[in-house]
């Protein structure tokens, strides 16, 4: 019995580091991420497809779990919330060493990426774990910097993080011009759509920032300005995406079907979201944001159909 007693006490010590690192939002950054690197991968000819495979999934995981799991579990030991979260609900309180464990997992990717990934990769990392160090850590924190935020999480997971997967192949060098450029449209698209994404994530925790006396972007812009900023970034984002499929040779009926698949989700945002703004006052606002991050993975899916498939023999 003793034997098993310990065992449990330490699992019960370890499971909140576990859950603070929010493993439901890996599975979602992660194919972001690989967004990114089929848009590229599809207009390689002739490379070693499975050391570009595994290179992919390498860099994949140090992204969504030392990267992205590091930065939440680091937010988690600085807001100390103790309603739902962001992919965790009934959070734990924070464990005393969880900030200290963040850094670790984020500093071990960043070493990571520099032994086993492209150069350009763990630049673009290390950038992103400065950002997510300024991001939750006072004195700085831009967390609770109404606009810094914001800039902060659309440079993050909407821009990087696609771009990543796409600079994790190693395949740019070798590659026409307009695929890198393709990919930093798509990516510069996924910023816009995410600076419309992220006041939604606010909206259901607008009380609980309100009492902490931060400043977020949803307390600044309340519930229908931030929906209306929402649609503008939606808009801006459209564009992007669209500019995307006119990158390169592509022509006639290529770029058309393209460009309409790529309309197909910038309209279904604006649906959304109009509908939303519509019934502001009743409308559930946590259930709003997984209805948003499903549209998400929509767009995600229809950027690799345009960018990657419909103009692979451009």
């Amino acid at each position: 019995m003793l034997p098993f007693k310990g065992h449990n006490a330490i699992v019960s010590a370890l499971l909140p580091y576990w859950l603070h690192l929010r493993p439901r939002s890996w599975g979602i950054v992660f194919a972001h991420y690989l967004c990114g690197s089929l848009v590229v991968i599809p207009h390689a000819r002739g490379e070693n497809i499975f050391q570009t495979l595994g290179a992919t999934l390498a860099g994949g995981l140090l992204w969504a779990i030392c990267l992205n799991g590091g930065t939440l579990a680091l937010n988690s030991a600085f807001d100390r919330d103790e309603g739902d979260i962001g992919y965790l609900d009934n959070p734990p309180p924070p464990p005393r060493f969880l900030a200290l464990f963040s850094l670790v997992l984020l500093c071990g990717g960043a070493v990571l990426a520099a032994l086993w990934m492209p150069a350009s990769f763990s630049r673009l990392y290390w950038v992103c774990l400065v950002l997510s160090i300024l991001y939750s850590v006072p004195p700085v924190r831009l967390k609770a910097v109404g606009g810094a935020d914001l800039v902060v999480n659309m440079a993050g997971y909407g821009a990087a993080t696609f771009a990543a997967g796409g600079l994790a192949t190693g395949l740019l060098p070798q590659l026409p011009s307009f695929v890198p450029a393709r990919l930093y449209l798509g990516a510069l698209g996924f910023a816009f759509l995410f600076g419309a994404f992220y006041p939604m994530t606010q909206i259901y925790q607008i009380p609980e920032d309100r009492a902490r006396g931060d400043r977020t972007l949803a307390i600044m812009l309340g519930v229908k300005g931030s929906l209306v900023f929402a649609i503008v970034f939606e808009l801006l984002a459209l564009l992007a995406h669209l500019a995307g499929t006119q990158v390169g040779s592509a022509a006639g009926l290529h770029s058309l079907a393209a460009g309409a698949v790529v309309a197909i989700g910038g309209i279904a945002w604006l649906i959304f979201t109009a509908d939303w703004l519509r019934r502001w006052e009743t409308y559930p606002g946590k259930r709003g944001m997984y209805r948003a991050l499903w549209l998400w993975a929509v767009s995600d899916v229809l950027i690799v159909l345009a960018y990657g498939f419909l103009l692979r023999t451009s």
